[in-house]
């Protein structure tokens, strides 16, 4: 007869215990927690950019500037706490831009205040150019309402506004969008016909995720983004 041997811990325990000590998942080629952590690759310069005050802890990763994210646990407080991003400098004159194109996709959290949107500059960092892909909860852009435009692909609300430091131009999606392609060389050129804008030289193209709150602990992804210009 098979001689039963009875363990002394019950089969339960053992079963949680694997779960608890199951090998770690495979880390990203790099991680911070720094509030200015930063990487360079692929010609782009990563930044978890933890700016605003009253935020909590955040961890921006990244297995090039094509594949990043961050999970972030800001407090459900006013201000925005965070802008992580990957960032081109492109280094032209609009004028001289044969074209300026980008394209992005994100998985982004249901809760929680953010926008996923462009930060573009010009050289002198005279002129913000925000281009709001998609929005949730409590946020709103710089400045008052100025018209609506159909340009570099998309339809926007554009809103006119200066945050003591430089001039900020919005362009807020009507409608929410989690991948596509953006014209920049389009709304540059928008807003020099319109006189908003001279030109000027285009510095650096931000993309990423301008976060007020993620209360809790929320997750967000960058799939795939590339910015092409000459």
């Amino acid at each position: 007869m098979r001689k039963i041997v009875r363990s002394a811990v019950p089969v339960c325990v053992l079963a949680m215990a694997g779960v608890l000590f199951a090998p770690p998942a495979l880390a990203a080629t790099w991680s911070s927690t720094d509030r200015w952590g930063t990487w360079s690759n692929g010609g782009y310069t990563l930044y978890n950019n933890i700016w605003g005050s009253g935020a909590g802890p955040q961890t921006i990763w990244a297995n090039s500037y094509s594949n990043w994210g961050v999970w972030a646990n800001h407090p459900n407080t006013g201000g925005v706490k965070s802008y992580p991003n990957a960032t081109k400098y492109v280094g032209k004159r609009v004028s001289a831009l044969g074209s300026a194109t980008s394209s992005f996709n994100v998985t982004v959290p249901n809760g929680g205040s953010y926008t996923t949107a462009y930060d573009i500059w010009d050289s002198a960092n005279a002129y913000e150019i925000m281009l709001w892909m998609n929005k949730h909860g409590a946020v709103g852009p710089i400045g008052s309402r100025q018209t609506s435009a159909t340009v570099g692909g998309h339809s926007w609300d554009v809103y006119r506004g200066s945050n003591g430091a430089n001039q900020v131009f919005s362009f807020v999606r009507t409608g929410n969008t989690n991948s596509g392609t953006v014209d920049i060389k389009a709304v540059l050129n928008w807003l020099r016909t319109n006189g908003w804008m001279g030109d000027v030289t285009l510095g650096n193209v931000q993309f990423g995720y301008e976060i007020t709150s993620s209360s809790g602990g929320m997750d967000f992804a960058t799939n795939s983004f590339s910015v092409s210009a000459g």
